[in-house]
């Protein structure tokens, strides 16, 4: 029996577990990644106490920083939550089954796909949704990155550290990265910006991509030559597990919560980007500010005197 079960192992829900356990709570996080999408993420600039970071090596910090103060990581699967008589079983794909007092879920969310012809046919073989992992293996070719956002934009700058030619191709006419990051990609000579324009399938020899189609012609041609095709268009919050719990979610599935993170189900909590108030803005130092409050808010409700309800 623990005090807190952290679902979650993320930003989010490694911050919760290094104040849970400043707070003296037995506290355990599960998440089938350390670090979560965090560490795909070849270079962050705007998280605090570093000038430049690998996603990777932040998730690896903080992950010893939770080990030092004493709670367990268990990296495995969250397949079923249950809540019985007050209490929160965890069932793991293990098979190893945890229980807890409280409860506050960091699932975050997944990358969104394309949904096109030819993009699950030629995954593993052109087709990634991961610069940091992959663009190694495109040394000197030609690639593109579907997106506009600062994934995208910033992967394209690290794929063009590997690649001769980059392609950014995005649905909108002005990318909307932050603007330190469109300057870096804009002024680079290897990296060319389609706008207005749509990726309608991912080409291929059946061995590899060769290409993509485009909704609109590009040079006179409605065919992009590629070597590899990188889908950086954002994600889908992972809620399904509290949803067949009966926990709110909004309409495109978000969690509903309070400012103290809580859910309509009692000793529940939540953080991260798949919560309703990451919708505005997705960043690894917000994900850290909730962990923080959810856990505050678990320590008061174990405690028996919660926070009170927002007016």
């Amino acid at each position: 029996m623990f005090d807190l079960i952290i679902v979650g192992s993320g930003p989010a829900g490694l911050t919760a577990s290094i104040y849970a356990s400043r707070y003296k709570l037995n506290n355990v996080v599960i998440g089938k990644v350390l670090g979560g999408t965090i560490t795909l993420a070849h270079k962050i600039e705007n998280f605090p106490g570093f000038k430049a970071i690998a996603g990777l090596e932040l998730a690896e910090k903080m992950g010893e920083q939770v080990k030092a103060l004493g709670a367990e990581i268990i990296l495995d699967e969250v397949t079923k939550i249950e809540q019985r008589e007050g209490d929160f079983k965890v069932f793991v794909q293990s098979g190893k089954n945890l229980v807890s007092k409280a409860l506050i879920v960091a699932t975050g969310t997944e990358r969104r796909k394309l949904g096109v012809p030819g993009e699950q046919e030629y995954l593993g073989r052109g087709v990634s949704y991961c610069t940091t992992c992959d663009a190694p293996f495109f040394r000197g070719k030609t690639v593109a990155l579907i997106g506009g956002s600062n994934a995208a934009v910033s992967g394209a700058i690290h794929a063009a550290g590997f690649a001769a030619k980059v392609y950014i191709i995005y649905r909108r006419e002005q990318l909307r990265a932050e603007p330190i990051w469109v300057e870096e990609a804009l002024k680079n000579p290897q990296i060319e910006v389609i706008y207005n324009t749509n990726v309608t399938e991912v080409l291929g020899d059946q061995a590899k991509v060769t290409g993509v189609k485009l909704d609109k012609p590009y040079h006179g041609k409605d065919t992009l030559a590629l070597d590899g095709v990188f889908v950086e268009i954002g994600g889908v919050p992972l809620s399904s597990l509290l949803q067949k719990m009966g926990v709110k979610v909004t309409a495109a599935g978000h969690i509903d919560v309070d400012k103290q993170m809580r859910t309509n189900l009692e000793g529940l909590f939540v953080a991260g980007d798949f919560t309703d108030e990451s919708v505005v803005l997705q960043q690894g130092i917000l994900a850290c500010a909730q962990g923080a409050v959810a856990a505050f808010a678990a320590f008061k409700y174990l405690k028996g005197s919660p926070t009170p309800s927002p007016a």
